[in-house]
């Protein structure tokens, strides 16, 4: 997948367009993304014992990770992720717009 966990991310399309959220999990197997703040879905919870109440909980849904793109700080926008072969054989991704290296 062209992102991973914690890397910043800015939606491109449905019904949170233009939001900006770290990604807490990735779901490869599904082609879906986590990502905080952005898809928030209400969960009816049962009560499960004294230390766990019921109620009315708002979470964060999974999104297809084609509606996100990888948010680059240094051109403060969306940018498309490539893929580098650096001098001593490691394969690390590079922002599209700028050349930075993403993986530290």
């Amino acid at each position: 997948m062209h992102v991973k966990r914690g890397d910043t991310v800015i939606v491109i399309s449905g019904k949170d367009k233009g939001k900006k959220g770290k990604i807490l999990k990735v779901l490869p197997k599904e082609n879906k993304v986590i990502v905080e703040g952005i898809n928030m879905v209400t969960k009816h919870m049962k009560a499960r014992g004294p230390n766990q109440p019921g109620g009315i909980i708002r979470t964060e849904g999974a999104i297809y990770a084609s509606k996100v793109m990888y948010y680059c700080e240094k051109d403060k926008k969306g940018v498309r992720v490539g893929r580098k072969l650096l001098e001593d054989g490691k394969k690390v991704r590079v922002c599209k717009k700028c050349g930075e290296i993403l993986d530290k």
